[in-house]
């Protein structure tokens, strides 16, 4: 099991309204400058939010929502900094309530 880090708003906050794809471009630029692997997902509509572990998360969060997902702990305080208006927190996957860490509720198409 492994612990994810994760930086949560609302989609309309994290997607459209902050520039979200840019911070995250030259953050996929500076791994491929150091030759390193990339940690991190945007994912709308994150499915780790069913988690009944979550679910205080989850009602506090504007809906539907939207998510940084990242094995490294400093860049999610990093984007909490940056962005301010976005709830973080962690939890352990796999497990039986959250078996995809990076699984969307999204409807692909």
């Amino acid at each position: 099991m492994k612990t994810y880090y994760y930086a949560l708003a609302s989609k309309a906050f994290l997607i459209d309204e902050e520039p979200i794809e840019e911070v995250l471009k030259e953050r996929v630029r500076y791994y491929q400058e150091q030759e390193k692997e990339i940690d991190f997902w945007l994912v709308q509509q994150p499915a780790f939010l069913e988690a009944p572990e979550l679910a205080t998360v989850k009602e506090k969060c504007p809906q539907p929502a939207a998510a940084i997902i990242s094995t490294n702990q400093s860049f999610i305080t990093w984007l909490k900094l940056r962005l301010e208006y976005v709830a973080v927190g962690e939890f352990q996957a796999p497990s039986e309530s959250i078996p995809e860490p990076i699984a969307s509720l999204a409807a692909v198409g």
